[in-house]
């Protein structure tokens, strides 16, 4: 088995959901979840088949993003893994629905980070190991770094 860490890019102020599924439904149903969980969101959505013709599933309304998800979906190559890249809104707001979604079996990430996502490479194909999302710790929070996290999760809406 090969091992590898892949760099994954995608359009500024998004954030990109990575999971993987079973079945070639995933992609409608994760477009459904997403256009009735968040009214104006831009999405755009590659799914990797498995087996039959092994082909990327996209669904989306917005071209730039379907693009963004297929071009990670390609880079990573795994089977029945899913990348959906979403703008004017945040995982928070679709992440359990996808979640319960009855073909989903895991999700990696959700992030707006730098992403790393490694993989193992045999001869039947590619599968997603673990991610890296973001960078390490440095350091602790202080009195002024929590109010501050306080301040952004206001400004965001998500705390009163």
């Amino acid at each position: 088995m090969e091992v590898s860490c892949i760099d994954l890019q995608w359009s500024e102020n998004c954030n990109i959901i990575i999971g993987q599924s079973h079945f070639i439904k995933t992609a409608e149903d994760i477009a459904e979840i997403v256009i009735t969980s968040v009214p104006g969101i831009k999405y755009g959505l590659a799914f990797c088949e498995a087996s039959g013709p092994c082909l990327i599933r996209i669904e989306g309304n917005d071209q730039g993003l379907i693009k963004d998800a297929v071009r990670c979906a390609e880079k990573i190559g795994a089977g029945h893994t899913f990348y959906l890249v979403i703008k004017d809104s945040f995982p928070i707001n679709i992440l359990n629905q996808i979640k319960s979604c009855q073909e989903v079996a895991g999700i990696f990430c959700a992030t707006a980070n730098p992403l790393q996502v490694i993989i193992g490479k045999t001869d039947q194909g590619s599968g997603i190991i673990g991610v890296i999302d973001g960078y390490a710790p440095k350091g602790v929070e202080t009195g002024e770094d929590k109010k501050a996290r306080k301040e952004m999760l206001r400004k965001f809406g998500y705390k009163f």
